[in-house]
């Protein structure tokens, strides 16, 4: 090898070396630079870059909002209602939290409503007819029989006892002679028509 070509191999190396020096500088600047721009976020004993926690579902980055982890997974809130909680039965929107349940259905508390007055049932007293809810006062207007002599429902509700004759319904307290009003609770009666009769009043007649 000649005197210049040795030369010029080492002019070229020191080029090299310059040139890689140079590189090396370049990538650590740019590299503190990503590094210093980048919030570090810890969950459960790992760690990640701001951008690289999504949500895996809309694949948007969490940062510092709220989100719900599930098994290996994390999701945003929204994402996480939308994919895996209930669904209220009469709205369809999903149940974040609280509701309540008829016939092993979820519901807003807003939701249960009479189906009659629209009233809220929610720790309520309530009743349903053909599976559907109704507060005692509409299911009494609507489908409980009369009495007799009141003409208001009898529901049988709260403890509530009633009489029945034939066809006919009487609250307890409402079954009294037709005639001197006593109570003919327990005791013996005589029907004269719509009336009714205690043992005196039917004698008299």
């Amino acid at each position: 090898m000649s005197s210049n070509e040795k030369t010029e191999l080492l002019l070229f190396s020191i080029i090299l070396s310059i040139l890689s020096s140079l590189l090396l500088s370049l990538l650590s600047t740019i590299a503190l630079s990503v590094l210093l721009g980048t919030r570090k976020l810890e969950y459960a004993g790992s760690t990640w870059h701001e951008g690289c926690f999504i949500c895996n579902s809309c694949e948007q980055p969490i940062g510092s909002k709220s989100f719900i982890p599930d098994k290996d997974e994390h999701y945003c809130v929204s994402c996480y209602e939308d994919k895996f909680a209930p669904r209220c039965t009469r709205c369809k929107k999903a149940l974040a939290k609280g509701g309540v349940t008829y016939r092993d259905e979820p519901w807003h508390k807003e939701c249960f409503v009479c189906t009659s007055c629209k009233t809220q049932l929610a720790g309520e007293h309530f009743t349903s007819r053909d599976d559907s809810p109704y507060c005692l006062k509409c299911f009494g207007s609507l489908y409980a029989k009369k009495c007799e002599a009141c003409s208001k429902p009898i529901t049988g509700f709260g403890g509530g006892k009633y009489i029945s004759f034939e066809d006919r319904q009487w609250h307890q307290p409402c079954f009294t002679c037709s005639e001197c009003s006593v109570s003919l609770v327990g005791a013996g009666f005589f029907p004269d028509g719509e009336r009714i009769l205690c043992r005196e009043c039917h004698s008299n007649l």
